[in-house]
């Protein structure tokens, strides 16, 4: 089956990805990045987020996106002048 991966982590990219039936989201996840670990991730399917064991289906749109920008420092810590 064929789905829609858009990974928003580094450069970003998006792209149609062949994967076998039965995929959980899970499994997708960990084939696709890295340095798998979900809590530093926003995991959605066709914009909502769900459950690691949601199986995966035909025409699904995953998005995986950083919770946080490897780098970035919080608004707090930023010098005002």
């Amino acid at each position: 089956m064929r789905l829609l991966c858009i990974n928003n982590d580094g450069a970003g990219f998006a792209d149609y990805v062949d994967v076998t039936e039965g995929t959980t989201v899970r499994q997708f996840f960990e084939a696709h990045i890295v340095t798998p670990n979900p809590a530093n991730y926003l995991i959605r399917v066709n914009r909502q987020p769900v459950a690691q064991d949601q199986i995966l289906c035909d025409g699904d749109r995953i998005s995986i996106t950083p919770t946080k920008i490897e780098g970035a420092t919080g608004a707090d810590s930023m010098v005002r002048r």
